[in-house]
């Protein structure tokens, strides 16, 4: 055999691992996903599923209705007759009784498809899940087939594009992820001149919304573009149908060497709309991608704001699929490049800084930095929209010098001023200059760059007005000096910088040091308790003093019921509600609570404590007075503190095993 007809190692494991999915998902007898997608409303993608659903029942198959909205259309509502249509769940919200789907209706009725009309919907605030996408899962989990619709500006990647063409922010997206696990995608189509006409038919909306529509949304060149988007985003799928084909059946093919993204991303709204192109042209290349974000003390320390953002930027991009990075370092184009050789990156993606050239000028630019120093990475620069320009801009990156800093840079001048005045005579002109860098360097080593460039200039006037001939005056024949000057201000930037440089990099090697030495002593305490007790109290006890949170650890008992066997902390006790989220996690093994999108009404964040692939418990945790829970970091050492809790679990008190769940004898302890 040739080597141009070897397979590619990479493409038999890519085969192997789908093989050992597609058992896992068989051996767990999961649902399939049937997406009837749509370039708008009224293309008739409700119609299509319901007449799929009496062809299933005529054959045999138990089907039933979940959820369909009908909106009024009296040919949709004839399709209804004869299937069976599960009663929703009745939610009083401000005034107004809300209608939804009842999850726990359907796994109790548990059909062989279920049909869940608008996938995009946004459940009431009560309910499970923030998402329907979610409820979904959960049926496809239980066994559950399920048919559904969606129209493709629903969709989290194409958010932006939608935006472009429309000119209409969707509040209502999903996750890319989820059409991934679609079993089969079917494009609902029809031409935007007959679904104009339908809408002035009155078949789409009544009179007054059809109207409205028109003149805003249902445009037609609108529809012409998301048509097309519909019709490629379809395409694409068939595509990655054909290539898993192709992989699964060993067939050779012009397989190219992977590609591998990098998307920058900041504090800024912008880097949104960077996230959501990256995970497109990851999709359209089938390539892995990174998005990450750099601390350097180049960027001032960021607003709670600015912080909400970054969070939000990066739980987006995890949401679409990325490996998420956090860096820091002091030069951000030289930490994103070197992570980029490293990573084997083709391809970085970069927003469009929106500085003043002022600004730009002083601290230099890291696009520009990035591109000339790229090499053979490619780099892509993504420009505003209209919305995002209106974003204010970022101010400097040092803080603005404050009044102690202003003071302390004048007292320090001041008193070396007064210092070589007096003794002036036998210190002569040269001696002083020196003698004034003192205040220069020790106000931007003790303060910043701020006050050090404060300082430098008062100590260029002092010397100037008081020591200068004529003395106690300020002339044009004092020019001369000029490149004396500009010394003073150049050390009191160097040293400044210098500084700030070195005290970022003390602080962030004491966090690195602090995280480890946390993790290795949170590990040691805790293998060397004596019993299950004492185990579970200490972990509670760091883990509150760690996050300055409350803390509760549940355990399963004989029957499998969580039991909380160690809480600290204010209004902690198990019940109902708690319970309820607690279990779910327990049998999900998927963080839940608030700060995340699943149950994210309840009051603490709860996290599996995984032993490998077994669930042995469930930690919640609860930190008072902030609506963001904890930031990526802290998240990641919460993770990491509950491992290590599950693995001493299982280490320091075997556990016995029942229906593949861990569960502990009480009596021991």
């Amino acid at each position: 055999m040739s080597g141009e007809d070897c397979p590619d190692p990479d493409e038999i494991l890519q085969r192997l691992q789908h093989e050992e999915q597609e058992a896992e998902d068989a051996a767990r007898n999961r649902g399939r996903l049937k997406i009837f997608l749509g370039a708008a409303a009224g293309v008739g993608k409700t119609y299509q599923m319901l007449e799929e659903a009496r062809a299933l029942k005529n054959n045999g198959v138990n089907v039933v209705i979940a959820v369909v909205e009908t909106h009024g259309r009296q040919d949709t509502e004839a399709l209804l007759d004869g299937l069976e249509v599960l009663p929703r769940r009745h939610l009083v919200h401000g005034g107004v009784t809300l209608e939804e789907m009842d999850l726990d209706g359907v796994l109790a009725r548990h059909p062989a498809v279920a049909l869940v009309d608008e996938l995009a919907h946004n459940n009431a605030s009560d309910s499970r899940y923030s998402k329907r996408y979610q409820d979904v899962e959960e049926l496809l989990d239980a066994g559950i087939s399920v048919y559904t619709t969606l129209n493709i500006q629903h969709i989290e990647s194409l958010k932006d594009i939608v935006y472009e063409i429309t000119g209409v922010r969707i509040t209502e997206t999903l996750p890319d992820k989820i059409m991934e696990l679609a079993d089969d995608i079917e494009v609902v189509d029809l031409p935007p001149e007959a679904l104009l006409q339908r809408f002035k038919d009155g078949k789409v909306y009544v009179a007054p919304q059809a109207k409205l529509a028109l003149s805003r949304f249902f445009r037609k060149g609108n529809l012409l573009g998301l048509r097309e988007l519909a019709l490629r985003y379809a395409a694409r799928k068939v595509d990655e149908d054909m290539r898993t084909y192709m992989v699964e059946h060993g067939i050779m093919g012009p397989w190219q060497a992977g590609s591998r993204l990098l998307v920058c991303v900041s504090t800024s709204p912008l880097s949104e709309r960077l996230v959501r192109i990256g995970q497109r042209m990851a999709a359209d290349q089938d390539a892995e991608w990174f998005a990450v974000h750099v601390e350097s003390p180049q960027e001032r320390s960021p607003t709670e704001a600015e912080k909400d953002q970054l969070e939000h930027n990066i739980m987006l991009a995890e949401n679409l699929g990325a490996r998420i990075q956090l860096l820091n370092g002091y030069k951000i184009s030289e930490i994103i490049l070197s992570f980029a050789r490293q990573n084997n990156v083709t391809a970085i993606i970069v927003g469009l800084p929106r500085r003043s050239l002022w600004n730009r000028l002083l601290r230099g630019s890291v696009v520009n930095e990035i591109v000339n120093n790229s090499g053979s990475i490619h780099v892509l620069v993504i420009g505003s929209v209209e919305t995002e320009q209106k974003v204010s801009e970022m101010p400097a990156s040092s803080s603005p010098i404050d009044l102690m800093q202003f003071y302390g840079s004048f007292a320090s001048v001041a008193v070396m001023t007064l210092f070589c005045w007096i003794i002036y005579a036998w210190l002569g002109l040269v001696n002083t200059e020196v003698m004034l860098l003192l205040p220069v360097v020790y106000s931007g080593m003790t303060w910043g760059k701020s006050a050090g460039l404060m300082a430098s200039l008062m100590a260029v006037l002092a010397f100037d007005f008081f020591f200068v001939p004529p003395q106690l005056s300020i002339s044009p024949t004092d020019l001369h000096y000029m490149p004396l000057f500009l010394v003073f201000i150049i050390v009191g930037n160097l040293t400044s910088i210098l500084t700030d440089q070195i005290r970022w990099q003390r602080e962030n090697i004491r966090q690195r040091e602090r995280f480890v030495s946390a993790l290795y002593s949170f590990s040691r305490d805790l293998m060397a308790a004596k019993n299950l007790e004492e185990l579970l109290n200490y972990a509670t006890k760091e883990i509150s003093e760690a996050f300055l949170c409350d803390v509760m650890i549940l355990l399963p008992d004989e029957m499998g019921r969580l039991q909380v066997l160690a809480h600290l902390g204010e209004n902690m006790e198990l019940d109902e509600r708690k319970l309820g989220v607690a279990s779910w996690v327990f049998r999900r093994g998927q963080p839940a609570g608030r700060g995340t999108e699943t149950l994210s009404s309840a009051t603490l964040f709860y996290l599996p404590l995984k032993a490998k692939d077994d669930i042995v418990g469930v930690l919640g945790v609860r930190q008072g007075g902030h609506d963001r829970l904890l930031v990526p970091e802290q998240r990641r050492l919460l993770e990491s503190f509950a491992n290590i809790i599950a693995m001493a679990l299982t280490r320091s008190l075997p556990p016995l095993k029942i229906d593949g769940k861990y569960t502990f004898r009480y009596d021991e302890i």
